[in-house]
């Protein structure tokens, strides 16, 4: 059985509290988009279950990763056999588009499907939650209003359908830990859900991601980059989780890869969204 984990954004990110367990409560919208990874499950060939990566370096060792992790979770659980896995890996990893956590919870779902388990969404969701904030996201993949850590799903009507998106990934990664660690919490002045109702065309200086400030200053190329789309036309643009991807979303493809051109040195997508 194959699938195609995909990426998300973030349309917008506040960060409004610290919390006691030393997590932080947040405000955002996960949206899906089309960039995607490649997994691969299949019965395994001898009595234990294997990873095998292929595409971007995987640096961690093979029970650590979130796919393996997603098999251990699912097996403790349910009945499920040992099985072969093979991931080909497309979203770069440290760029805040959820890689790792998509191809965790579509492990979990192909499981489910391949072994006929019968394990609603929610139930799915519930366990992925144990794995990364962002995880239960992945197992539903529709546009969601997220807060607590990021874990308390909630449907929201946004779309982005005819538009297209510039994502450009240059070689920096921000590690999540930093960004937060940098973060300064504060309450929200506005309604996210309000203000993403506006529209795209009214999104820029309103819809905004706490981490940029502190983020931007450590890494300044992050702004040029942010900037750089900006004044090329972009309705929208903004860094995506913790970073380090910067993204814009245009009306005109055309214009979303002409400005790619500019991007040489990093790792671009011009998606349809």
């Amino acid at each position: 059985m194959i699938t195609f984990p995909n990426a998300k954004i973030n349309l917008g990110l506040n960060i409004v509290e610290r919390r006691s367990d030393g997590y932080h409560n947040l405000e955002t919208v996960f949206y899906p988009i089309a960039l995607t990874d490649v997994l691969e499950i299949v019965p395994a060939q001898r009595a234990k279950s294997t990873l095998t990566t292929y595409g971007n370096l995987v640096d961690c060792p093979v029970e650590k990763n979130l796919v393996m992790k997603a098999l251990r979770l699912m097996q403790q659980h349910y009945q499920v056999p040992e099985v072969d896995i093979y991931l080909y890996k497309h979203i770069p990893d440290g760029a805040g588009l959820g890689g790792g956590s998509s191809d965790a919870a579509h492990t979990m779902l192909m499981l489910n499907d391949m072994f006929n388990l019968g394990v609603d969404n929610e139930q799915l969701a519930h366990l992925a939650a144990t794995l990364g904030a962002d995880c239960p996201f992945f197992i539903y993949n529709l546009p969601m209003m997220a807060t607590g850590i990021g874990d308390v799903l909630k449907p929201i009507d946004v779309s982005l359908n005819g538009l297209h998106l510039l994502l450009v990934k240059p070689n920096v990664s921000v590690p999540t830990r930093v960004a937060y660690s940098r973060v300064t919490p504060a309450p929200s002045t506005s309604s996210l859900v309000q203000d993403l109702a506006c529209g795209v065309d009214h999104w820029h200086g309103v819809v905004k991601n706490d981490f940029e400030p502190s983020v931007f200053a450590y890494y300044p190329e992050l702004a040029t980059i942010k900037d750089t789309i900006e004044n090329g036309g972009a309705l929208y643009a903004s860094m995506s989780g913790s970073g380090s991807s910067i993204f814009g979303i245009f009306s005109d493809v055309n214009m979303a890869e002409k400005l790619r051109q500019q991007f040489s040195n990093s790792t671009t997508y011009v998606i349809a969204l």
